[in-house]
């Protein structure tokens, strides 16, 4: 059965001497929250499939939704790094809750913040810094997900609106969202993001069921018929792709520590259980087999963890580029997804069962090695900075 022995944070190689005081601050915050309000009901949450809804405000408060949007705007005007924890801490509690962060954060709070109008980040940003207003991100559609530049979700003038036609699929948020930034063609074919409110005829937003992945989190689609957007709802500083991708920048960035926090709850799990289960008169953690997959777990979680406090460093300094960002959004989550899958093994039968996180990590992190650019896609963008060569032009 589970131990109860409190969580203990790999941490191979010293890494918490490499951050501030005020990281580890934010850090245990979250992460008392998460072992506190998370852990001891998301099993029941994801065989459910419900999302609580109720712990929307609570993150609001933790600061947990826009930590890098600047104060006045409502965020906390944190760093990167200080991102990167909180959505590694979210995401040892489940990926389904980080997805929800995630999103409000890096879809929908940075390009409002990023490419709106003073009166939009007015609005808009101090309310989904609060969890008051929730947000989801329109890209993806039933015929386009890897080659966004394709969509047909499109939008023209009338009067004093805009009026948007088309379909998104696979949105995080979809059904609990107040608003969503969409991206949709103009008359012209140029991409442009548009902020569509929950209330506007013709806007609907079916959720998807049957999902075996991210049950814990809310996902559907969002269709629009003929529905008017008023043209303050605009967003005017980007056109083009570099608005969306930009915004998946930063949500592949969360991701890469995020799937180390997986990670993390995997291997502590495992190590738990190995060291109190005995097979042959002793405990199993004693065997060679069992200590290869431990120290390989521990070696991957090391590795991903240098990257990122990497990664998180050259982002505050305005110095990350979008490959590099892909780079470890690839490699930790096929880390975590291994490490998931390893360490069920640990645990035998046990290891399938809600008594234990590995089943429920695998299969949500199967999600997320898809969503935010698919893994294959992450390799040929790695591929194109070597070569200069795009093969998926």
């Amino acid at each position: 059965m589970p131990t109860t022995a409190p969580y203990n944070s790999p941490d191979h190689f010293l890494m918490d001497e490499l951050i501030s005081e005020e990281h580890k601050i934010i850090r245990n915050a979250i992460r008392d929250w998460v072992n506190r309000k998370v852990k001891p009901e998301i099993e029941t949450w994801f065989e459910k499939a419900e999302f609580p809804g109720h712990l929307v405000k609570e993150l609001g408060e933790l600061g947990a939704f826009g930590p890098f949007i600047p104060v006045e705007y409502g965020g906390a005007g944190l760093d990167y790094i200080s991102y990167g924890l909180i959505m590694q801490e979210l995401e040892r509690g489940d990926s389904g809750i980080r997805s929800m962060a995630s999103v409000q954060t890096s879809l929908v709070m940075y390009p409002i913040f990023e490419y709106g109008t003073d009166a939009q980040k007015k609005k808009y940003l101090p309310k989904l810094a609060t969890g008051e207003m929730i947000g989801c991100f329109g890209l993806t559609e039933p015929n386009h997900g890897s080659d966004p530049g394709s969509m047909i979700t499109n939008f023209r003038n009338e009067d004093d609106f805009y009026i948007l036609n088309g379909a998104k699929m696979w949105i995080t948020n979809s059904t609990i969202a107040d608003i969503a930034v969409v991206w949709a063609k103009d008359e012209a074919g140029v991409v442009k993001g548009l902020i569509v409110e929950k209330g506007m005829d013709g806007f609907t937003a079916p959720e998807t069921h049957g999902k075996w992945s991210l049950r814990a989190s809310v996902t559907g689609e969002l269709v629009f018929d003929n529905v008017k957007v008023p043209k303050e709802n605009l967003l005017p500083k980007v056109k083009g792709l570099k608005g969306p991708l930009s915004c998946l920048t930063s949500a592949r960035y969360g991701i890469s520590w995020g799937a180390i926090g997986a990670a993390m709850d995997c291997y502590d799990a495992a190590l738990k259980y190995a060291l109190e289960r005995k097979q042959f008169g002793k405990p199993i953690a004693s065997f060679q087999l069992q200590q290869k997959k431990l120290a390989e777990a521990l070696t991957e979680i090391t590795k991903a963890q240098l990257l990122t406090w990497r990664l998180g460093t050259l982002r505050n300094e305005g110095k990350a580029t979008p490959a590099m960002v892909s780079m470890a959004k690839r490699n930790n989550v096929e880390i975590a997804l291994d490490i998931a899958r390893n360490t069920r093994q640990i645990l035998g039968a046990m290891g399938i069962t809600n008594d234990f996180p590995m089943m429920r990590h695998m299969m949500n992190l199967e999600s997320v090695i898809t969503y935010e650019g698919t893994h294959d896609i992450h390799l040929l963008i790695t591929g194109n900075e070597i070569t200069g060569i795009p093969s998926f032009n």
